[in-house]
C-alpha cells in the first residue's frame, strides 16, 4: 500500500467520528450547515461505492446528544460505536472494526469528524503509531472550535503522514472514470445534491444545453410575463 495509490472502492473505509449536536455547538472553523451537507455527501458517495462505514459516538446520552439524522438515514442498520474516550483509538470495538475491514485489504482510512484538534487528531496520531494503515482526512467533513485550531491540527496531521483531502475530493477519486456507468448516474445526483455551484452547473447543463428533463416534479404552470 502506498499513499501514491489512489483511493479505490476496494481498498477505502469510512470512519464517522462524533458527528453529534453538542459537539456540532461547538465548532467554528466551517459553517455548520456547509459541514452537515459535506458530511451527509460523503456518506452517500460511501454508500455509492460500497465503503465499509463505521460510525463511532461519545457520550451521546450524558452530553452530545445523537449522530446527525441525515447520516443515520444513509446508514439506518449500522451499529453506533459509543465511547468514553476522547481518542476513538482507546475503544477496542473501533480498532476490531478497522482491523476487519483491513484485513480486506482496506488499509487506506478516510476520516471526518468532530473536532478536528482533539477527536480527529488523536486518533490519527495514535492509530498511525500502532498500525500501519494510512489516514485520509476530509478537512471540509470535520470542523474545529476555532479555524485556527482546525488548521493548526491539520498541520500536525499532515507532518506525520496523514494526508488532507475534501469530500468531493474522496467522491471523484473513488468514480475516477465517467465511463464507470455502474455508479455514474448516482455521482452525478450526489453532485447535483451535495456540490454546489458544480452540481448547479451540472443542472444547468443537462437542461438547458442538452435539453434534459428538470429533476424537479413541479407540475405548476409557468405564467408568460404580463405588463402591469
Amino acid at each position: 500500500m502506498s499513499k501514491l495509490d489512489v483511493l479505490t472502492p476496494q481498498n477505502s473505509q469510512l470512519i464517522f467520528i462524533d458527528h453529534q449536536p453538542q459537539m456540532a455547538f461547538g465548532v467554528q472553523s466551517i459553517d455548520r450547515q456547509t459541514l452537515k451537507n459535506n458530511t451527509v455527501g460523503l456518506a452517500k458517495a460511501a454508500r455509492i461505492f460500497n465503503i465499509p462505514t463505521i460510525i463511532t459516538t461519545v457520550e451521546t446520552l450524558s452530553f452530545s446528544g445523537h449522530t446527525y439524522p441525515e447520516l443515520l438515514d444513509v446508514f439506518p442498520d449500522a451499529p453506533l460505536l459509543e465511547r468514553s474516550s476522547m481518542n476513538s483509538w482507546d475503544d477496542q470495538k473501533v480498532r476490531d472494526a478497522l482491523a476487519k475491514n483491513a484485513a480486506e485489504g482496506r488499509r487506506k482510512i478516510v476520516v471526518a469528524g468532530l473536532w478536528t484538534e482533539v477527536c480527529n487528531t488523536t486518533f490519527a496520531l495514535s492509530c498511525l503509531n500502532d498500525t500501519d494503515y494510512e489516514i485520509y482526512m476530509v478537512a471540509d467533513a470535520s470542523g474545529g472550535t476555532t479555524l485556527e485550531a482546525h488548521n493548526r491540527a491539520m498541520d500536525r496531521m499532515v507532518q506525520v503522514g496523514v494526508v488532507p483531502m475534501t469530500w468531493q475530493q474522496v467522491l471523484l477519486e473513488w468514480q475516477r472514470d465517467w465511463a464507470r456507468k455502474e455508479t455514474y448516474d448516482a455521482v452525478v445526483s450526489l453532485v447535483m445534491e451535495h456540490s454546489g455551484a458544480y452540481g448547479m452547473g451540472i443542472d444547468y447543463a443537462v437542461t438547458m444545453v442538452h435539453k434534459g428533463p428538470h429533476r424537479s416534479q413541479h407540475t405548476g404552470e409557468r405564467l408568460d410575463p404580463v405588463s402591469a
